[in-house]
């Protein structure tokens, strides 16, 4: 797992325009329009999310178009799953743990055989 990548995703500005360009390229004028920033701040933010490889630039005549790079996302989508069977074991724990509460009237202090 690339940390560069988390901590360009961890600016909320910067998600954010992960998130307009989840549906397709758009220009760094578009990206500022869209956001309330001036441009100068849009291109920085732009600057790294493309240093840290989840956007890629190409430029046309004087307009520069950004768009998602699929990859690093699949990174961290991989990264996640890896602990989908922990989360999905504790949700089933708690799922029968609630439906012994339900059927036999407990308080949820009587918990201790779902431990």
């Amino acid at each position: 797992m690339n940390t560069t990548t988390l901590n360009a995703l961890a600016e909320p500005r910067r998600l954010q325009m992960i998130e307009l360009l989840r549906d397709g390229p758009l220009t760094v004028g578009e990206i500022a329009d869209r956001l309330g920033l001036r441009q100068p701040q849009a291109s920085k933010h732009l600057k790294i999310l493309s240093e840290s490889g989840l956007v890629e630039v190409r430029a046309e005549a004087n307009r520069r178009i950004y768009r998602l790079r699929p990859e690093p996302l699949m990174e961290i989508d991989n990264w996640l799953e890896s602990f989908r069977g922990m989360w999905e074991e504790r949700f089933d724990r708690l799922s029968d743990y609630l439906k012994h509460l339900k059927k036999s009237g407990d308080s949820p202090n009587s918990k201790e055989e779902f431990e």
